[in-house]
């Protein structure tokens, strides 16, 4: 199968599999996670097929949704490209971008390789910025998480579980995660793209604590 037919065949999958997903994790997210993969890959490099199905697989079977299986997404991501008739090596190497593409509190503490470093910056890139901010709060409210309370301490350091299940709120998850995005980008090209979106957020924060205090003018 060619390239552009195995795009296509594996695209019509994730629509389908995505329909009825949570609207932040959804078929307009996977749109602009690849539109920034092919963007950074232009400018970085690296294994543009494998890249492209990574993009379109890499939240197929995300672990916040289905209680927390780590693995699920790399095994259907697997599973979908070996039905496909993908080449067993491309086959795995999509899977393996897949299994360590999500942030996990930051627990990472690894060698990426160039494709894995765009893959998670371009992914990175959607969290952040104004659509970060759009699907923050609705990922809140899906979880009926507070939008903001003084009283629960913004997390340093913690564990997937503690990531995933613990007490927060969506004004926290900015400072828990978010800003922090901007720094931990891999590609010079990321990097770039980080900063305007990483100001945005700034911006935001500074205006939603005056109103929040009723301090803004």
């Amino acid at each position: 199968m060619e390239a552009k037919e195995l795009i296509a065949q594996c695209e019509a999958q994730v629509k389908e599999l995505l329909k009825e997903a949570e609207k932040g994790h959804d078929w307009f997210h996977i749109q602009r996670v690849r539109k920034n993969t092919l963007r950074l890959q232009a400018a970085e490099g690296g294994d543009l097929l494998a890249l492209h199905l990574a993009a379109l697989l890499h939240d197929v079977d995300d672990a916040k949704f289905n209680g927390g299986d780590e693995e699920a997404g790399s095994r259907l991501a697997l599973q979908i490209l070996k039905d496909l008739g993908a080449p067993e090596a491309l086959q795995l190497k999509v899977a393996n971008l897949v299994a360590n593409c999500s942030y996990k509190g930051g627990q990472a503490n690894d060698n990426p390789s160039l494709e894995l470093q765009i893959l998670r910056d371009a992914d990175r890139l959607d969290a952040i910025g104004a659509i970060g901010i759009a699907r923050s709060f609705h990922y809140g409210g899906f979880k009926n998480q507070a939008i903001y309370d003084p009283q629960i301490p913004v997390r340093d350091k913690m564990s997937i579980e503690e990531y995933r299940r613990g007490i927060s709120s969506t004004i926290n998850h900015f400072y828990e995660k978010l800003l922090k995005l901007k720094d931990g980008m891999y590609t010079q090209k990321g990097r770039e793209m980080a900063e305007g979106r990483h100001r945005y957020m700034e911006a935001f924060l500074q205006q939603f604590l005056q109103e929040w205090s009723a301090e803004d003018a």
